[in-house]
């Protein structure tokens, strides 16, 4: 159906619509968790003809009509007709939801309107209410409840034709939504303004990396309809993991209550009240060293970036000056032009010779990474990375033009312990260079895992991915055979690279599995996708992808005067992780990638010590340490 078609019918169903839908009529965007931890977001249905949204009870039995909404999500499946249910009870848990979902064998997702905003704004005021949603318009062009009625506003819908039915009654139990009542007795003062001191200014502050400073109420007012519609779609606060799985330091994310205040206050109109403004007592944010002044300060050699095109990664090399070893307790990294630096990651090691072809990797010491809301980086007490002093850091920087010719001239502040802590803390990347996401999927899903060879702590993890990313999850699977969801990313966001540090450390038996995934996007509806018709391959530029879990932790059984693992190590964990497709840990033939499988076929059974068909990590060590042993080699010849 085209726009114009659409259009044509909508306003035809307005215009018989009148009086009868004295409620709102249009639904503006939202991003709500369904029963399952998915993220569900309104606007993303761009192809659609429909979206129908169900207010749904836990309260009361809704059972009778459960074989309807079935019935209703199949018959239109197939007509670009979505259907959704909305639950915004209060103080029901997801649990309670996927219950009612496998009790009454319903195959429609639930969404979980924790805060009550949804529902309360879309005045669903009763269970089984029925919204028909036109995508195009957002309008709402059809309420009521789920009789022979909806389905010919669908087929209206569907056929182009106007909307003969515009609302019915419904007489499903009532859902309340106590916060609204309270809307016009909060405070600018006492109750709004707190909450934006607790949750937005330490980025909207002057100096900060916000796009506008929150410096007094007048400042607020003016986008109180921008906050209201990023905190509906979760895009701030920049928090992305499910508040159902984990407990992390520093989280950013918006308590229930506040999000109720702050979204109530803004509908009734964002009065201003009586009250001195608490905002006026921020202070700007005068130093970029939020751990205080560096033990030392390295300045990133100047880089020009075009204002368009695409920029390589650059592997800057900084010396360091010290002449002594080091190590290093906390990082902050601060870019030059912040519009540019998309990310930068810095580790340290041996520098490369000018001219060689070898970057060096910032992986095989790694301290740590840059992105917005991720600047600094303080390690575990008890814990450090060692430098030498005849190292060099090393790091990786990826710039993004962004319309303007511009020069970057990043610094980078180190802090270092007086005496050498108990242990490294040990970073391992879980990836597949292999990927390939095919044209036009929606949930393209790819996973990859790193079995802990011995007892260890784990402290932070970090999901990554580029513009197709949807969502990503860590799963930890112990040797007994149990497994829980660590951390689910339901919501990924490209534009804040988050690293999550357990509020408690995890206590990671030896033998337990971490299989890390990540879930693409690569149809039309997804707006950051530049070519849906493109099949898309690992890669570091953003238009490529890439599978990407990073973890920090301590092994149990190293200290800082005895380490016990090498950088074999974790590359043959690596390739274990990706390329072993059962995940039984034995990486066998057939199910290498075909690069690789025609390098190592003829070699196999010499690389089978065992003899078990075969390749475990122990058996592949030997074979990057003779890679390693060929590069050198070969590269002292070429000097030569």
């Amino acid at each position: 159906m085209t726009s114009i078609t659409k259009t044509a019918m909508l306003f035809c169903a307005v215009a018989f619509a009148g009086q009868a839908m004295a409620k709102v009529e249009r639904a503006d965007d939202f991003m709500l968790l369904d029963h399952t931890g998915k993220a569900q977001k309104l606007y993303y249905e761009k192809e659609a003809n429909a979206i129908v949204l169900i207010a749904q009870s836990n309260s009361c039995d809704m059972a009778t009509d459960s074989g309807a909404y079935n019935a209703l999500q199949k018959d239109y499946a197939d007509q670009g007709v979505k259907v959704l249910m909305i639950n915004s009870e209060q103080n029901v848990s997801r649990d309670a939801l996927a219950a009612n979902v496998e009790k009454n064998g319903l195959n429609i997702p639930i969404l979980h309107d924790t805060a009550q905003i949804i529902g309360s704004s879309l005045e669903l005021n009763h269970a089984g209410e029925v919204l028909v949603i036109e995508p195009d318009s957002k309008k709402i062009v059809y309420r009521g409840n789920g009789n022979s009625a909806l389905r010919t506003t669908l087929d209206a819908l569907i056929a182009g034709e106007p909307v003969n039915v515009a609302s019915t009654e419904v007489k499903g139990c009532e859902i309340a939504y106590p916060h609204s009542n309270d809307a016009k007795s909060l405070s600018y003062a006492n109750d709004i303004a707190p909450i934006l001191v607790d949750n937005c200014t330490a980025c909207h502050s002057t100096g900060g990396i916000a796009p506008w400073a929150m410096t007094e109420y007048t400042m607020v007012k003016g986008f109180a309809p921008m906050i209201r519609e990023v905190i509906r779609t979760k895009r701030m606060p920049p928090w992305h993991a499910d508040p159902e799985t984990g407990v992390w330091e520093h989280d950013a994310s918006i308590s229930v209550e506040d999000t109720q205040k702050l979204v109530a206050w803004i509908e009734a109109g964002a009065e201003r009240g009586e009250g001195a403004d608490p905002l006026l007592s921020v202070k700007p944010i005068e130093t970029q060293w939020t751990l205080g002044e560096p033990d030392l300060i390295l300045e990133v050699p100047a880089y020009d970036i075009p204002a368009t095109g695409i920029v390589e990664y650059q592997f800057p090399v900084l010396p360091n000056p010290l002449g002594k070893d080091v190590w290093v307790k906390a990082a902050t990294i601060i870019p030059g032009d912040g519009r540019v630096v998309h990310h930068v990651l810095m580790g340290s090691g041996t520098a490369p010779e000018e001219n060689s072809g070898n970057l060096g990797s910032v992986f095989d010491n790694y301290i740590m990474g840059y992105a917005v809301g991720n600047e600094s980086a303080e390690l575990p007490k008890g814990t450090g990375v060692f430098v030498p002093a005849d190292e060099a850091f090393l790091l990786q920087m990826h710039y993004t033009p962004v319309g303007i010719a511009t020069t970057d001239k990043t610094r980078v502040g180190l802090y270092f312990a007086d005496k050498a802590p108990d242990n490294f803390l040990r970073t391992h990347v879980i990836l597949d260079p292999s990927i390939k996401i095919e044209p036009n999927a929606a949930e393209h899903e790819e996973d990859a895992y790193f079995t802990f060879s011995d007892d260890a702590t784990l402290y932070s993890i970090t999901a990554h991915a580029h513009y197709r990313g949807r969502s990503a999850s860590y799963k930890l699977e112990y040797p007994n055979g149990e497994s829980e969801v660590v951390l689910s990313v339901p919501n990924y966001d490209f534009n804040w690279q988050r690293t999550y540090t357990f509020t408690e450390p995890l206590q990671v038996p030896k033998g337990s599995k971490m299989v890390y995934s990540s879930t693409y996007d690569n149809s039309v509806n997804n707006a950051r996708n530049p070519d849906a018709s493109r099949t898309v391959p690992w890669g570091e530029q953003s238009h490529d992808e890439m599978l990407y879990g990073s973890m920090s932790f301590e092994w149990a059984n190293e200290t800082s005067a005895k380490p016990v693992y090498t950088k074999e190590d974790t590359r043959a964990a690596q390739m274990i992780g990706f390329m072993d497709g059962d995940m039984d840990g034995l990486l066998m033939l057939e199910e290498l990638p075909e690069s690789f499988g025609k390098r190592l076929a003829p070699m196999w059974g010499l690389l089978d010590a065992n003899q078990d068909g075969g390749l475990d990590i122990k058996e592949l060590k030997p074979l990057l340490a003779q890679m390693e042993k060929a590069r050198k080699a070969k590269k002292m010849a070429s000097a030569n």
